[in-house]
């Protein structure tokens, strides 16, 4: 892979890179976003996973549209949850951002996630 063929994407209408990675990488028709705590630019957490979910998708929503994408684009995402127990209220507020034909999703219980908080969310997209 040349150097050139990857193009890092960012925005400040999602929260800043806390480590040496991107907000997201375009290579070629793909847009990989990193994972998305569920707190605004600032940093700042909301109580609920349900708060925190939409704040995730928030963030992944205003990286793909600084890289020309939508969420209609995402073929694939990951939800990391600190307790699978949230997975019914992370999922209600999934459910608003997607549309039918729903993206493939993995969805996986974590020891810790970044910061304590209590979602993540990454994805990918394609453009044709």
């Amino acid at each position: 892979m040349e150097q050139q063929d990857k193009q890092v994407v960012a925005t400040t209408e999602a929260p800043g890179a806390i480590g040496p990675y991107s907000q997201a990488v375009r290579f070629g028709h793909l847009l990989f976003t990193s994972g998305q705590l569920g707190m605004d630019a600032s940093g700042v957490f909301p109580a609920t996973v349900e708060e925190q979910t939409k704040r995730s998708l928030l963030n992944v929503k205003a990286i793909l549209e600084a890289a020309g994408y939508g969420m209609k684009d995402v073929v694939k995402t990951t939800v990391f949850l600190k307790d699978m127990n949230d997975f019914g209220a992370v999922n209600a507020v999934y459910a608003e951002f997607f549309d039918e034909p729903y993206p493939a999703r993995s969805a996986v219980e974590v020891a810790r996630l970044p910061k304590d908080g209590l979602v993540e969310i990454e994805v990918v997209a394609a453009k044709s």
